[in-house]
């Protein structure tokens, strides 16, 4: 049975006072789940989260790393960085990083390798721009981007890749594809994956919905069949809201 997951991407907030005082409060406030619950903080906050979650069910994912083991990288972080904090996830390929940092497949393949090379829990992220919805290219694109980034990949590879669908135009904005929209992509998704590495692969990857994702519509978008979780934004950013959505899967 594939894994059910709620992860919280705090992106560029909460300086480090404001992160110990929600991870305190998550800590606390959180439900008994079957799902796996994770949150990614800002790099500087990274080993501060996990000594702090020791004894917590949360687990601590980074937002980006580099492709490179060491080297003239200004500003960026290794894989081996990470691990010797005891952080082995990262979420890859987020649409952010795409957009306003011009990642594109070829490099997002390069850091999904290292990441497996390092025994590292990917979570990969995809997803189309309201123009490519609107033209109905969106299947499209999302296939190229899971061929370009992750159909060279070994079989095998699949045991530590989580894949998070963001419909761009969803996030953020307030917008959020309907239920039966995520449906559809995340059914899309997985059969795309069936008809490359087969019905077992397929059915056992974790695909998360990442799109505005809130207390008011987690239930009906986790309730839908091949929805394994959410990729949550500004809603993890609140204990309540991203407890509700704990609750709701």
């Amino acid at each position: 049975m594939r894994k059910k997951i709620v992860a919280g991407n705090w992106k560029m907030n909460n300086n480090l006072e404001e992160t110990e005082a929600l991870l305190s409060e998550l800590s606390a406030k959180l439900p008994n789940t079957h799902a796996d619950v994770v949150v990614a903080p800002t790099y500087v906050n990274l080993a501060t989260a996990q000594r702090n979650l020791q004894s917590s069910a949360i687990k601590v994912a980074a937002q980006n790393m580099h492709y490179a083991e060491n080297g003239a990288y200004t500003g960026e972080i290794s894989a081996d960085m990470l691990l010797n904090i005891h952080v082995d996830t990262v979420i890859l390929g987020h649409s952010e990083r795409r957009s306003y940092f011009g990642e594109d497949d070829a490099l997002l393949a390069k850091k999904v390798q290292t990441a497996l090379d390092k025994n590292m829990t990917i979570i990969f992220c995809f997803g189309e721009e309201l123009e490519e919805r609107k033209s109905d290219n969106h299947f499209t694109v999302v296939e190229s981007q899971l061929k370009n980034a992750l159909f060279q990949l070994d079989g095998t590879a699949w045991e530590n890749i989580v894949l998070a669908y963001e419909p761009v135009w969803a996030i953020g904005t307030g917008e959020t594809a309907t239920p039966e929209q995520a449906q559809e992509m995340h059914a899309f998704i997985r059969k795309t994956i069936s008809e490359a590495y087969g019905d077992a692969i397929a059915e056992e990857v974790s695909i998360l919905y990442g799109g505005s994702v809130k207390p008011t519509n987690a239930e009906d978008i986790f309730g839908k069949p091949d929805v394994d979780g959410g990729l949550i934004g500004g809603a993890s950013l609140k204990a309540d809201d991203f407890i509700a959505i704990i609750k709701a899967i």
